[in-house]
């Protein structure tokens, strides 16, 4: 799946619900949506792949240790930093200039996560600035949509759906944006592990 897509795909929502018919399609695709954009913002991050490599910007906490963006594979990846402050990132680290955590991709010795820590550990260090001097260039998102994340996007998805048949309408889905994570117990256990702070941008 690739960024911005829903974590469950319409026919894995019809199942869940037991719908055999096309009469809600365009419904089911907008709670599905909602609820993945619900997800994204509880957790405080994307769990799809982006599937090619772009450049992102960022602030290093300090000299160092950097926390950026989800990325799940070394291929293509390339840190820079702007040294002097001027917008220009013209020093390349090596491979050996840094470290990447989670460590060996695993967190709480579940393996499968992706990278969002940069830590310096050679002669390199993150400079600090006026701009955001980090630059990395890598493929963002998860190399796999995390099971709990996909069930909980249907769990939030199916209460949505189920809001059109409810007593006072569809007024809790377009125009308040569906069921929130709060709203359900089950969907917070699972999310948990995935939360992460505020993001450094």
């Amino acid at each position: 799946m690739a960024l911005g897509d829903p974590y469950a795909t319409r026919a894995q929502l019809k199942s869940y619900l037991k719908i055999t018919n096309s009469d809600h399609d365009e419904q089911l695709d907008d709670a599905l949506s909602s609820s993945t954009r619900e997800i994204e913002k509880h957790c405080g991050r994307q769990f799809n792949d982006a599937v090619t490599t772009s450049a992102r910007v960022f602030r290093p906490l300090n000299s160092r240790t950097a926390i950026v963006d989800d990325f799940h594979t070394t291929t293509g990846l390339v840190i820079k930093t702007d040294t002097d402050d001027d917008g220009v990132y013209e020093t390349t680290w090596a491979s050996t200039d840094y470290e990447l955590e989670p460590l060996n991709g695993i967190r709480d010795g579940v393996p499968g996560w992706p990278y969002w820590r940069i830590k310096a550990v050679e002669s390199e260090l993150f400079p600090d600035g006026h701009r955001a001097t980090l630059q990395v260039e890598a493929r963002w998102g998860w190399a796999a949509v995390p099971a709990p994340v996909k069930q909980s996007c249907l769990i939030l998805a199916a209460e949505t759906f189920k809001l059109a048949g409810a007593p006072l309408g569809v007024a809790g889905f377009g125009e308040f944006g569906g069921v929130r994570v709060r709203h359900n117990a089950m969907v917070q256990r699972k999310l948990r592990p995935f939360c992460r702070g505020a993001r450094v941008a």
